[in-house]
């Protein structure tokens, strides 16, 4: 089969198209043809070396697939050939054909696309297990969704809206990205490189309260201006650190004050536990784009033979929502 290769580590000059054995379903698997995949941010750090797929899972790029069974793994039932279906995959997605865990699938809704089905399971999954899972967020409640344009936040954006109409969402993002960040369903707008500690905007905006649920995906250099921005029993959920892994946190004004920092990665939980996540994403969110509530932002579709001409988009960060990988 066609696939995206890797010729070493490094950058998008490491990237090409090749041939490898189509993989074989295992116990509990499905054969999923891919018709589309997505580019994430997980898989920049993958090629540079600095990510591995989990113990078992394909080493190449592609962290979600949209498309149809081909062949069903021993013990796999309530599927069939022929379903559409997306889903979580630990690697692979950048292939003709790619091996999923039956617990990971979801029926595609028919009023979907492959191409925005191939949008939903990495990002909107993610954004959805640290929005409303972990971080408990709840309809009348505040959040800070740092991010601005990118997948999981303008899915998380989606999902709020969706999930939870009363909420008020305060979202940091570039200048160039904010009309279109607003347009999706931010109340409040924040310059990140204008106010790079946002947290006395935030207690202006709030009442001196502060936020119930922070997402965030920069790390280090937000720790103070986000526990500052942080209410009373507040909620914190860390899901990346692009700007450094060490900061000093005062632990004392977080006690005081019950609030909780919470690290969250989806790509290395056991299956069975992405597949309870999966399944209340299935029960919550899917209806909702099912019935074109929520539509996937794709900023762009490529062909699997373009994959550096996409990988270029994202690291040069020219995109809004998602960048789609068409497979067939």
């Amino acid at each position: 089969m066609k696939a995206v290769l890797m010729d070493g580590f490094g950058g998008i000059e490491v990237l090409g198209l090749g041939e490898v054995e189509r993989p074989v379903p295992g116990e509990g698997q499905v054969l999923v043809k891919t018709f589309a995949t997505s580019i994430n941010r997980p898989d920049m750090v993958q090629r540079q070396g600095k990510y591995p797929p989990p113990a078992g899972d394909s080493d190449i790029l592609g962290l979600e697939v949209a498309g149809v069974i081909e062949e069903l793994g021993a013990g796999v039932i309530g599927w069939k050939k022929g379903d559409r279906v997306m889903s979580l995959v630990g690697g692979g997605g950048y292939a003709e054909y790619a091996v999923a865990y039956a617990s990971h699938l979801m029926p595609i809704p028919e009023s979907m696309s492959f191409e925005e089905a191939a949008c939903v399971c990495e990002s909107s999954i993610t954004a959805f297990l640290n929005v409303f899972i972990l971080g408990e967020f709840k309809d009348g409640q505040t959040a800070i969704l740092h991010g601005g344009g990118g997948g999981v936040n303008t899915a998380a954006i989606q999902l709020c809206r969706a999930l939870t109409p009363g909420c008020r969402l305060i979202v940091t993002s570039s200048p160039e990205k904010m009309e279109r960040v607003k347009q999706v369903g931010a109340d409040f707008l924040i310059n990140y490189r204008e106010t790079p500690d946002f947290s006395d905007l935030v207690k202006e905006y709030t009442g001196k309260k502060g936020v119930d649920l922070i997402l965030d995906h920069i790390g280090a250099k937000y720790l103070a201006p986000n526990m500052n921005s942080l209410a009373y029993k507040g909620r914190m959920v860390v899901i990346g650190v692009t700007s450094g892994i060490k900061a000093e946190l005062n632990l004392a004004l977080m006690m005081v004050k019950r609030q909780q920092i919470i690290g969250s990665v989806l790509r290395s939980r056991p299956v069975s536990e992405k597949g309870e996540i999966v399944a209340e994403f299935t029960r919550r969110a899917l209806p909702k784009f099912a019935d074109r509530t929520i539509v996937p932002i794709i900023e762009k579709v490529f062909t699997i033979d373009q994959v550096v001409e996409a990988h270029r988009m994202m690291e040069e960060d020219r995109h809004f929502g998602k960048i789609v990988l068409k497979i067939q």
